[in-house]
């Protein structure tokens, strides 16, 4: 059985395998500031705060090492992600709950964070994408709010949703979340995912 909340598996520390943060998006310029593309942002806040480039290419995504610490930005569109996400597990030999997924999640208001060890992809098909082809649920995601005032679209409208920039009156509430949830990225890596739950969940604080 694992123990994820003392940052253990199958009583191996995870550290000795290294730890996977992992931002999904799509790659491109025309995504690039849409709400889709939270997760890439946070990575790259993480790559700046390391002086790290994004720059190195494996299993089809933009790659920065930092020690015992993997940046990941799959470049193979959002619901493919599970493709570059096997391949660096099985190249590594890192266990699936030492990925921590980053992504955007519609049904948050924007600025909150849901830190949790596993469950259903619960209709977001990057991560489910992820999910199947690691073969198991535990793996353990950070999911940033980016609903609007009055909450998400339905149907075809929730696509074109997620697809667009934040508006300007959203804006620094967008970037003070990516901002907090690179903390809860880092406090995932160094404290455990029990921890960061702790410290992290919930509302951005005002």
């Amino acid at each position: 059985m694992s123990d994820t909340s003392s940052g253990l598996v199958d009583g191996e520390e995870l550290a000795s395998s290294g730890r996977v943060i992992l931002g999904l998006g799509n790659p491109g310029e025309r995504y690039v500031a849409t709400r889709h593309n939270v997760g890439f942002r946070v990575v790259e806040e993480l790559a700046q705060r390391r002086r790290l480039q994004l720059d190195q290419q494996e299993c089809n995504s933009l790659v920065a090492e930092d020690g015992e610490l993997l940046l990941v930005a799959p470049q193979t569109f959002m619901n493919r992600s599970g493709y570059a996400a096997r391949c660096l597990q099985e190249r590594r030999g890192i266990p699936s709950q030492a990925v921590l997924v980053v992504y955007d999640e519609v049904h948050l208001a924007l600025g909150t964070l849901r830190l949790r060890r596993g469950g259903s992809p619960a209709g977001h098909r990057g991560l489910e994408s992820i999910l199947e082809n690691l073969g198991t649920d535990q793996v353990p995601r950070l999911r940033l709010g980016v609903g609007g005032e009055a909450g998400p679209p339905a149907g075809d409208q929730l696509v074109e949703f997620v697809l667009e920039p934040f508006h300007d009156r959203e804006s620094e509430r967008a970037e003070a979340m990516i901002l907090r949830a690179a903390d809860a990225c880092e406090a995932w890596a160094s404290d455990g995912v029990e921890a960061a739950m702790q410290r992290f969940n919930g509302p951005l604080p005002s």
